[in-house]
């Protein structure tokens, strides 16, 4: 299974770390709390690409992930539908007995050359990952607790 990707933020420091500081990959590796190896990973690809520090400020994370990685940057086909996974997680949270199996025979319904099931729940299960979990989260009364428990006996 390939590992993830770091941070840009993170990807950004290894480059001011060695283009702008003259840092070793070791030092690198330390600094950042990564493998030796994995600082190689984006030294070299950035090497190829030409890329030195200061980076330019028009260029964004996507653009130099871009450069980085040419071949991994657009992994979606535009000739393929890409299904609102907003509208999924609405589907799946608002009527009972509705599977994720059952809006993709739907999706598939409506376009015919869209994806297959497994990059469906694959890519709905990354999007659903980046939402924010909130809890409810009660402030413990301890005069109310004490109330309660003294009632109780």
């Amino acid at each position: 299974m390939p590992r993830k990707r770091l941070s840009m933020r993170k990807i950004r420091e290894v480059l001011r770390l060695k283009y702008y500081c003259n840092r070793s990959i070791r030092e690198i590796s330390g600094s950042c709390g990564i493998g030796r190896g994995t600082v190689g990973d984006y030294l070299h690809p950035a090497k190829a690409a030409g890329l030195s520090w200061p980076l330019p400020d028009e260029l964004s994370d996507t653009a130099l992930e871009q450069q980085l990685f040419p071949s991994t940057a657009s992994q979606v086909s535009p000739s393929r539908f890409v299904p609102d996974f907003h509208d999924v997680h609405k589907e799946l949270q608002s009527r009972k007995h509705v599977t994720l199996i059952l809006l993709w025979q739907e999706y598939k319904e409506q376009h015919p050359d869209g994806y297959q099931y497994s990059w469906f729940c694959h890519s709905y299960r990354d999007w659903s990952a980046r939402l924010d979990a909130v809890m409810r989260h009660e402030q413990y009364n301890r005069a109310n607790s004490k109330k309660k428990y003294h009632q109780n006996l």
